[in-house]
């Protein structure tokens, strides 16, 4: 019978057997599978973690707060400690791990083109206050995997043609047809760069500041092995794979989702779960919807995959007044298996991704959503098809003013309209994870996005502290009323077992006003009906529809009123939500 570490070494060799079959190696597998392993410091049996199989390490108490180091900031402090004094102040009870987008030393995109991948950016803090959040919270960290910045050393070492990472980047020749090539920008794929071996056309999928790695050299794998063993050493335990997708290239292909990509998701769950039994892999693909989903593979590859679909159709849903497309899919989607999850958000740093909605939402519909998002502030950024027209990929506005109206124009239901999205996200399957301004009900940032001429940077604004505590503390204010409302409802979820990420969940069909689902706990015997008025209008709720239990007592979680089985019919004001459980 095989040890622990006889069944892994031969785990990782079948991974790599897999990457590499059509690569010329200068290392052969078993010696390259022994390198990984030592650089992830696992070496006998004393250091393998034995990971459980379809095993939940995350349950509904998980709440994920998306934020940059520098979100909230305060003169003379370093902003990572001011943030952990945001995070204990205003997030405490009930937010329990935080996404700290890159807080790496970069040279464009906010963070995503990493310099180095070992230092914390001095303007943020060190180290030491990133261990020190970790003391408190479950930190996510990016794994930005795809490329690196044009200014890192590896990428210097590549013009100089020596020194550690001079072989690290893919390179093709002008001359070959990229039509197929899957892309999100309109900028050229190939930049002309000159080194000391001549001149050489770099992979740039995303912009030409950003350098996209060649991994059919193993050598970079290796390095990010050693990256990622670092930051579980320094207390970080989710690890987000930044366009990930785009990980692969193979000539004459759209050098997206290959099947070595999906292997390298494989391998890298293996070495880190065994290493660290609680480590969370999270794929970051804004593609497709059904693409989107075989990231989770056969439960052996991403731990939990973004749920991309959602925001869009869930504005959509609640700017229409119509939920048949948000209803639809979520009938149409796959329960993760145990072991995995969903995770689930509708605000980023990045804007409302459209290419999930492809497929979901028609031409038609998707020019209503992004002319009604443009009357509300917001801005639009493009990419080119696959017929080489360009198409819009991204809404780059704040969450709270996307929602201040509907396709009719701005009204009085702003508030309730962004409370009832994130109803309907905290009661879904999965893990939810909250955008710092929407917590904060932060508006659109025109300033910034003047001084920085990128679209993205309309929902990036910087706080002041001191000033974010004396709007907060002003009842009258959208940011308390968003905040209070927001806590309000994850105080809520985070004690009901039937919102354990993994709990049944059945949609019902309640009309293209009423968006409803049904959750329920078997080991709790929990159930619970959660049912959203998208509209504006007030709308009527059958009470038969629920298929209530007679004998149970059924309460509004949100509203803490008892439901009357006498009553057939329950009046939902516009855009109210209705938590309705059966007590415990």
């Amino acid at each position: 019978m095989l040890s622990i570490f006889e069944q892994l070494t031969e785990r990782v060799e079948h991974h790599l057997n897999v990457i590499y079959q059509d690569v010329d190696l200068s290392i052969s597998i078993p010696e390259l599978s022994q390198q990984l392993l030592a650089t992830m410091r696992i070496g006998d049996a004393d250091s393998i973690v034995e990971p459980k199989q379809h095993h939940n390490s995350w349950d509904e108490k998980d709440v994920l707060l998306i934020t940059y180091g520098d979100s909230v900031e305060k003169p003379g402090e370093k902003p990572l400690h001011t943030l952990h004094t945001f995070l204990k102040n205003y997030c405490a009870d009930s937010v329990n791990s935080v996404h700290i987008l890159p807080f790496f030393p970069y040279s464009s995109d906010d963070g995503f083109s990493v310099i180095d991948y070992s230092s914390v950016n001095e303007s943020l803090g060190d180290w030491d206050d990133i261990e020190a959040i970790t003391q408190d919270y479950r930190l996510m960290s990016d794994v930005v995997i795809n490329h690196c910045s044009s200014r890192s050393a590896w990428f210097t070492n590549f013009i100089k043609g020596e020194g550690p990472g001079h072989d690290f980047f893919f390179t093709a020749s002008p001359d070959i047809d990229t039509s197929m090539v899957t892309r999100p920008r309109t900028s050229d794929l190939l930049r002309l760069t000159e080194t000391e071996n001549g001149e050489q056309y770099v992979w740039c999928t995303f912009s030409h500041d950003q350098v996209d790695f060649d991994f059919t050299n193993p050598n970079v794998l290796d390095a990010f092995v050693s990256i990622i063993r670092q930051y579980l050493d320094t207390g970080i335990r989710l690890f987000r794979l930044d366009a990930v997708a785009f990980l692969w290239k193979t000539i004459g292909t759209s050098c997206i989702n290959l099947e070595q990509t999906h292997e390298a998701v494989r391998l890298l769950r293996t070495l880190i779960e065994h290493a660290v039994d609680d480590a969370v892999i999270i794929t970051e693909t804004n593609i497709p919807n059904r693409q989107n989903l075989t990231y989770f593979g056969n439960a052996n590859e991403a731990h939990g995959i973004y749920n991309f679909s959602l925001p869009p159709l869930l504005v959509n849903s609640l700017v229409t007044g119509s939920c048949k497309h948000l209803k639809s899919w979520l009938g149409s989607m796959p329960p993760a298996q145990n072991g995995t999850f969903f995770f689930n958000f509708i605000a980023s740093h990045d804007g409302i991704g459209l290419r999930p909605a492809e497929g979901l939402l028609d031409d038609t519909e998707l020019t209503t959503l992004v002319n009604t998002m443009q009357n509300f502030g917001g801005r639009i950024s493009w990419r080119k098809s696959e017929n080489g027209e360009q198409k819009a990929y991204e809404i780059n506005i704040a969450l709270y003013d996307a929602l201040q109206g509907t396709t009719k124009g701005e009204d009085k239901w702003g508030l309730e309209r962004f409370v009832c999205a994130h109803a309907v996200m905290f009661g879904l399957e999965g893990i939810p994870g909250v955008y710092i301004h929407s917590l904060l009900g932060t508006g659109n940032d025109y300033e910034k996005v003047r001084n920085t001429s990128q679209n993205r940077s309309i929902n990036r604004h910087k706080w002041d502290y001191d000033s974010l505590v004396e709007v907060l503390n002003d009842p009258q204010s959208q940011h308390a009323k968003a905040h209070g409302r927001i806590t309000e409802l994850l105080n809520i979820r985070k004690n009901q077992p039937a919102f354990h990420p993994n709990c049944t969940q059945f949609t019902l069909q309640l009309g293209e006003q009423l968006f409803g689902f049904w959750r329920q706990s078997l080991k709790r015997n929990q159930s619970i009906f959660c049912v959203h008025n998208m509209s504006d209008q007030i709308q009527t709720l059958r009470l038969s529809d629920l298929n209530l239990i007679g004998t149970d007592t059924w309460l509004d979680l949100i509203s803490q009123q008892t439901i009357c089985m006498e009553d057939l019919e329950y009046q939902l004001q516009p855009y109210q939500s209705l938590w309705i459980s059966n007590t415990l």
